[in-house]
């Protein structure tokens, strides 16, 4: 209910200014019907005509009054029709019972839906096609009759209705245009200013057409009154040239004017400032990417890891926290502080509960001490100790903030001593902040620096902003350096202090050179940190989450248009395809209609650069893919082929390369090349998988219509398959690639697999090394062939020698009884040591 509280904070703040007025009233007759207030057949409802005849003459309290009474009928209506709901259901069902309810319905009514986003009704008529009816047409016809008179906040109201639908009435952005113009040209509200600037930037529903310049004014006017909305798209556009020149400077004051609202807002809960939250994702990531899971950049190779996106990421946290839960109830202490962490962060689709938060961190801290302290006797868990610690200083820190707990400084000391004792980082950050502020101990900065110096060891974040906090306080040359490498290390982590602190140093050029660039890059990331203030993703999201795509597109294009990268590739992907798990043909009797507010191609193919300027890959594809088809401009195959190129560097996208594959192979856009395509080919399957399929199937056409242009001698450049060149190999460098050969001939499996896993660049074998691999050990053989005659010329030259001597000496000595060829009697082949013979042999290895 986040987004429905956001968005009626307006009519309470209008409610409480007309109590006193309505208080000199009568109260109206609520139950009168109207068809049109601006139709002379009508006579006015009976609230508006018990109302004028009271009052004669009509002053500015009169006409406020009016917006009291409409706001006290309109308000049930809201709560009894909000469009939001906080039970959350799987897209299978709630996509079934849509359908069941579309053929229901068909079977019944022959007439087309009517579109309700795009009315070209104006302030005149009949309300979108649509007649009012009981409370509603009392309380419009209220504000009706105010706004006639040119009361702000009835025309406000108005405005707000038409263009968003709340209270159930019916949106029409031709009204809504009108109403903010009105009042813009009435006292210059910057509200109005900001949409009548965003409807010029957008184009949306065909009110107006696009028109850069006239949203930039309009934009101006806004800014320069104070809207964070305004100032952030200024910045933006300042920074990227829309609709003006770049220019730096610009964008960086009006960032910074945002930034010091941002950060002033998130340390508006000290001490350690806001926690929330974070609304913005991709909604690509619950179909597993643009292109699907496994074909998207955003989810196959390294990014595969991540795990996020799947068909029901709802259902999958569910079954973590069941399986945690389950876990817990066994006694597995380190389960029992994943689930108080879970709920004490929250993430997308859980809320911070600290209820439940304090009651998990309670059960693992009782696990390691007992009531009065002293530490549970026996146990044989290992690591219990370490856990509990940070148990312990998860609870320091919710007595200190009162998060879930009335704040009690006695009880987070209490927490952060015991946390501290386990080395705890987290518990050291916060009795620093504590002695830092003085709370409930003496004011010790000095030992406040101790202990966040050790939490900032540990690589703790808000103790390394805290830490370089103190340094930078100092202003030495040597401190302004510590403390930006300790807000640089928290940066890592998405610290908006640490950023914001980095902006402010790379803006005044404090300790370094001034960087515009830097500046605005880390202004503009505090800017889109503080999401609950300054964006509409909640709501968006909400309205997703329900099944309403075109207030969900609104919403998301506001913030788009303020740069969030998220926004835009959300505004992209609703136009770009209606989201469905069970397509249906539009011929069918079922099919619901498009609405025409999400029929823009061209305004798709801007947010699709937009967002692919901001490093997303798989926007840059679909770039590609526009240019390529000529959707949403003229087709324009350099601009397709340069876009794909782009988002195949570093082999991040297999899509891209597989395209730049298909391009080569046609001639379109690029040269027709069928080595450089087969190339392209080869390293979509080097950079996924998945792209199995797909790739052989195309080097299989492609290695035919090859073989077919080298036989017909055809223009185009073949398929060429280079012998790797040989190479003459000296006496050293042969004995190591003989050795390194047999070394990976016999290396041990498991060693060879434990080497892969733990590669930093998986799937990079290219098998470059296989035929080393098989030539070694063909090698290998001849060597040992080889090896094994040199050994016999050697043994049968000996022989020969021996029986040579043998003859001689037995001439000399003239016996009579020739001794054995071939040896001693009982020497056996080779003579003994000791024997005159022994000598000779010896030598005779050697040679003479």
């Amino acid at each position: 209910m986040k987004g429905y509280c956001q968005r009626r904070v307006p009519f309470i703040i209008l409610l409480l200014q007309v109590i006193y007025v309505t208080a000199h009233t009568q109260p109206a007759n609520v139950h009168a019907e109207t068809n049109d207030l601006n139709s002379n057949n009508d006579s006015p409802p009976a609230a508006l005509s018990a109302l004028q005849h009271e009052h004669g003459q009509h002053g500015a309290e009169y006409y406020q009054g009016l917006v009291g009474e409409a706001l006290s009928v309109l308000e049930p209506l809201e709560k009894a029709n909000s469009r939001y709901s906080t039970l959350k259901t799987s897209r299978f069902s709630s996509t079934a019972l849509y359908y069941l309810g579309e053929l229901v319905s068909q079977l019944y009514f022959s007439a087309p839906p009517a579109d309700k986003g795009t009315s070209d009704q104006g302030i005149e008529g009949k309300d979108g096609g649509q007649t009012l009816t009981g409370p509603l047409s009392d309380g419009v016809a209220l504000l009706r009759e105010s706004a006639k008179n040119n009361n702000s906040d009835a025309i406000y109201l108005l405005a707000q209705m038409s263009f968003y639908g709340n209270f159930s009435y019916p949106k029409n952005l031709t009204e809504s245009f009108q109403r903010y113009s009105q009042l813009a040209s009435l006292n210059g509200n910057s509200s109005a200013q900001h949409m009548i600037g965003f409807m010029y930037a957008t184009g949306v529903g065909g009110v107006v057409k696009r028109d850069p310049a006239k949203a930039l004014l309009h934009h101006t006017f806004a800014a320069e009154a104070g809207h964070s909305k305004s100032e952030m798209t200024m910045a933006f556009r300042y920074q990227n040239g829309i609709g003006t020149s770049r220019n730096c400077d610009e964008a960086v004051t009006y960032y910074k004017k945002v930034a010091d609202k941002a950060i002033a807002w998130y340390r508006s809960d000290e001490p350690g400032g806001k926690a929330w939250v974070a609304d913005s994702y991709s909604l690509a990531d619950d179909d597993g990417g643009v292109y699907g899971e496994g074909a998207s950049a955003s989810s196959a190779g390294v990014n595969a890891q991540r795990g996020g996106g799947g068909l029901d990421a709802h259902a999958a946290l569910d079954d973590v926290l069941e399986y945690l839960d389950l876990m817990s109830g066994k006694g597995d202490f380190k389960a029992t502080f994943s689930l108080g962490r879970i709920h004490y962060n929250g993430q997308k689709g859980l809320n911070r509960d600290m209820k439940a938060a304090r009651k998990y961190f309670q059960s693992v801290v009782g696990q390691y001490w007992k009531r009065d302290g002293t530490k549970v006797e026996s146990t044989d868990k290992p690591d219990i100790e370490k856990f509990a610690c940070n148990a312990a200083g998860y609870l320091g820190r919710m007595y200190l903030r009162g998060e879930g707990v009335d704040i009690n400084y006695d009880k987070a000391l209490h927490w952060f001593r015991r946390g501290i004792t386990g080395g705890d980082a987290g518990s050291a950050n916060g009795l620093g902040l504590m002695y830092l502020h003085g709370l409930k101990v003496s004011k010790d900065a000095a030992k406040a620096s101790d202990l966040f110096r050790a939490a900032a060891d540990q690589d703790y974040a808000p103790a390394q902003v805290n830490l370089g906090k103190l340094h930078l306080d100092q202003g030495r040359a040597d401190d302004i350096q510590i403390a930006r490498s300790y807000f640089e290390l928290a940066a890592r982590y998405g610290s908006i202090e640490a950023y914001y602190y980095l902006a402010e140093i790379a803006n005044f050029g404090i300790g370094r050179d001034r960087s515009c660039g830097l500046a605005a890059a880390y202004y503009k990331t505090v800017c889109e940190k503080a999401e609950p203030l300054l964006s509409s993703f909640a709501e968006a999201n909400e309205a997703y989450a329900n099944g309403d795509r075109e207030l969900a597109l609104l919403d998301y294009m506001m913030t788009a248009e303020q740069g969030y990268e998220r926004g835009q590739a959300n505004v992209a992907y609703l136009l770009d395809q209606e989201n469905s798990i069970l397509k249906l043909s539009n011929h069918s009797p079922i099919s619901k209609p498009r609405s025409t507010l999400l029929e823009n191609p061209d305004l798709a193919l801007v947010y699709w650069t937009r967002s692919a300027k901001q490093n997303n890959i798989d926007s840059m594809v679909k770039m590609g893919d526009y240019y390529l088809k000529g959707i949403g401009s003229e087709p324009d195959m350099e601009k397709a082929a340069a876009c794909y190129t782009a988002a195949s560097e570093f082999h991040q996208s297999a899509q891209a390369l597989y395209n730049l594959g298909w391009m080569h192979e046609n001639g379109i856009g690029l040269i027709q090349d069928f080595h450089l395509a087969k190339r392209f080919y080869d390293e979509a399957l080097e950079t996924n998988d998945e792209a199995y399929f797909p790739v052989t199937l195309s080097l299989l056409k492609l290695r035919l219509r090859s073989a077919w242009n080298t036989l017909t001698h055809g223009g185009v450049n073949s398929i060429r398959y280079e012998p790797a060149p040989s190479k003459q190999w000296s006496l050293s460098e042969w004995i190591n690639n003989f050795m390194e050969d047999d070394r990976l001939h016999y290396m041990d499996y498991e060693e060879d697999d434990l080497l892969r896993r733990n590669d930093p660049t998986p799937g990079g074998d290219d098998g470059m090394y296989d035929d080393v691999i098989d030539d070694g050990v063909v090698e290998s053989f001849i060597i040992i062939a080889l090896a094994g005659a040199l050994v016999w010329l050697i043994y049968y030259r000996q022989q020969r020698q021996l029986a040579h001597r043998q003859n001689e000496g037995a001439a000399r000595d003239q016996g009579n009884q020739p001794r054995p060829v071939g040896g001693q009697l009982d020497g056996g082949v080779f003579p003994r040591n000791g024997d005159p013979a022994f000598q000779q042999w010896v030598a005779g290895g050697v040679g003479h």
